[in-house]
């Protein structure tokens, strides 16, 4: 599959509409709009994660890979099922969970048992993780606003807020783990 850009800027969406995969138009605030738009969000979150230089090479690689696979994720958002006209599309695959849930056991396992729930932060790899986390959160719930999603999608993005999590913790592990502590400030 080839991708061409030959120009950036078109003019066509000066309207406030824009092209879905399909070549429908629909307004720039239509939910499979935000949805793909909070896709790409979390993946420019990944590369600031990427670039603060500070996980480990094969957790670094594995976020090059999610951040492919997020592109994956946009392709099929942008196009309706009605709308693939009989032409095979790109969609989210079971596999690509899969993986998702394999990164998840290999890490987690390497964790010790949670006590309380995790306050975002600690060190800044586990911060800037705690971040993507959140917005791909919000990227699964636009997710589940469109009409005739890909069920794989959803999947996805819920098993990338589980993997970063974890790697947010595994971030952590070297140091203090900040835990919330109920009702200590009263």
């Amino acid at each position: 599959m080839t991708v061409n850009l030959t120009r950036i800027y078109t003019k066509l969406g000066d309207g406030g509409e824009t092209h879905l995969g399909d070549m429908s138009r629909v307004p720039k605030t239509h939910p499979r709009i935000e949805a793909y738009g909070v896709v790409d969000e979390l993946n420019a979150q990944l590369g600031l994660a990427l670039a603060a230089g500070e996980l480990p090479a094969d957790q670094a690689q594995w976020l090059g890979h999610i951040q492919n696979d997020l592109f994956d994720v946009g392709a099929d958002l942008s196009v309706p099922e009605s709308g693939d006209g009989g032409r095979e599309r790109l969609r989210v695959v079971p596999e690509q969970v899969a993986w998702l849930e394999e990164r998840c056991d290999e890490v987690n396992a390497t964790l010790a048992p949670l006590k309380s729930f995790v306050l975002p932060g600690g060190s800044r790899a586990a911060a800037h993780l705690h971040v993507c986390r959140t917005v791909c959160r919000r990227a699964e719930r636009r997710a589940l606003l469109v009409q005739d999603a890909n069920p794989e999608v959803v999947r996805y993005l819920n098993r990338l807020s589980d993997l970063l999590f974890i790697l947010s913790r595994a971030a952590n592990a070297g140091g203090e783990e900040p835990l919330w502590q109920p009702g200590r400030f009263r």
